[in-house]
């Protein structure tokens, strides 16, 4: 399976791809994860990278981009992968389907999930309490939401347009979101 998590800051998208990165055998893909190891590791890219992320904003899709393109060639994501955190723009989109369409692959479907915005409130605060994630700021999480409507909710058409869009309501425990993701994308 190749499936994309969407949604607002919050939603849950990373825990979802961790459950179904662990039950059916491919990778989670978070773009958010490969920018911090570079921000950890302190190199070059990290470095750019570092103001970005902390102020919420998007990382340029020239860079995003090359960084899905090879973290897709290694040989745990040839057979499926769950991609959080993209792709983020038109562009993106653009740009993923040319890379899935070089490894002559497809996507399986696209997952929208909603919830509560108390809900997703609720659970960003508990991050930011647990994991310390500069990006968990409630005055960068302002920001990440509205960058998000700006630049992310517009491909909602686009993978509506394209049959692929399902919509899940992330307001559930992990396990049973999981379950209808899963029963959703699931080909008939």
């Amino acid at each position: 399976m190749r499936v994309i998590m969407m949604g607002p800051p919050g939603v849950g998208k990373g825990t979802q791809a961790t459950i179904l990165a662990r039950d059916l055998g491919v990778p989670a893909i978070s773009t958010g994860e490969l920018f911090r190891a570079h921000v950890a590791d302190g190199t070059e890219l990290g470095r750019r990278l570092r103001s970005l992320v902390e102020a919420g904003e998007y990382v340029p899709d020239e860079v995003t981009n090359t960084l899905v393109a090879e973290r897709l060639d290694e040989p745990d994501a040839h057979e499926g992968f769950i991609l959080d955190g993209y792709p983020r723009t038109l562009a993106q989109v653009d740009e993923l389907e040319r890379m899935l369409r070089e490894r002559g692959a497809e996507l399986s479907c696209v997952v929208m999930l909603s919830a509560d915005p108390e809900v997703v409130l609720s659970r960003l605060h508990t991050r930011a309490a647990d994991q310390g994630r500069a990006d968990d700021d409630p005055e960068v999480v302002r920001t990440r939401i509205a960058v998000y409507e700006r630049e992310t909710a517009p491909l909602e058409q686009v993978y509506t347009e394209r049959g692929l869009l399902v919509r899940i309501d992330g307001s559930a425990t992990p396990e049973e979101v999981a379950e209808r993701i899963i029963a959703a994308c699931r080909p008939e």
